[in-house]
C-alpha cells in the first residue's frame, strides 16, 4: 500500500526517507538540535535536498556536529572546510557555525540545555498546524520571529525567522505534514 506523503518530498527517495524518518518528529537531544541549526543556516539560499545529500560529509567535516569542538575551531580549521569539495563552502556561514557553537554551549549553561531553552517556547508542546498543501505553509511565524531575534541577541548568526521555522518544522515543533500525510 502507498502512503500518501507531503507534496514536498514525493518521488525523490532522499527527501521521501527524510520525511518519513526525521522531518517533523520531536527532537529534544542537544548534539541533534544542534546538528539541525547549522544545516539549517548552510541551507539558506540553497535547497534543502543539496544539504542532505552532503550531510554525511558536513558530520564527518564537522567532528559529527560536536559543539564543544566546533566552539573551539581556529583560522586553520576553517580554511581547512573552505577546502572541502564535500560541503558548501561559505566563509560566512563556516564562520557562524563556530559562532553558532560558542552560544549553544552558553545557552547550555544559562538552561541546563538548549531542548530546554528551545522548547521552553511552546511549553515543552508541538505545535499542530493545518496544512492542506505545504506551499500554503508560512515562511515564517510571530513565533519564529521571536525565537530568531532572541538567538541573535545571544550572539547566533544565520538564525533568521525563516530559517528558524524551518529548523521548528524538521524538530517538531511545529507539526507542518499536509493534513492529507500520513505522519499528519
Amino acid at each position: 500500500m502507498n502512503k500518501k506523503r507531503c507534496s514536498w518530498c514525493e518521488g525523490d527517495p532522499i527527501y521521501e526517507a527524510y520525511h518519513d524518518n526525521e522531518w517533523g518528529r520531536v527532537v529534544k537531544e542537544d548534539r541533534v538540535l544542534f546538528e539541525f541549526l547549522i544545516l539549517e543556516g548552510f541551507q539558506a539560499g540553497l535547497s534543502w535536498i543539496t544539504i542532505l545529500k552532503k550531510r554525511n560529509a558536513f558530520r564527518e567535516a564537522f567532528d559529527l556536529f560536536d559543539y564543544e569542538k566546533i566552539a573551539k575551531y581556529k583560522e586553520e580549521k576553517i580554511a581547512a572546510l573552505l577546502q572541502n569539495q564535500e560541503i558548501v563552502r561559505n566563509r560566512l556561514k563556516i564562520k557562524s557555525s563556530v559562532q553558532n557553537a560558542a552560544a549553544f554551549i552558553k545557552i547550555q549553561e544559562e538552561f541546563g540545555s538548549f531542548s530546554q531553552y528551545y522548547w521552553s517556547f511552546t511549553q515543552g508542546k508541538t505545535l499542530i498546524n493545518k496544512v492542506n498543501l505545504y506551499k500554503e505553509a508560512p515562511a515564517f511565524t510571530p513565533l519564529s520571529l521571536e525565537i530568531s531575534k532572541d538567538l541573535k541577541k545571544r550572539g547566533f548568526n544565520f538564525v533568521g525567522p525563516t530559517i528558524v521555522y524551518a529548523f521548528m518544522q524538521a524538530t517538531g515543533m511545529v507539526n507542518d505534514h499536509e493534513v492529507s500525510c500520513y505522519l499528519y
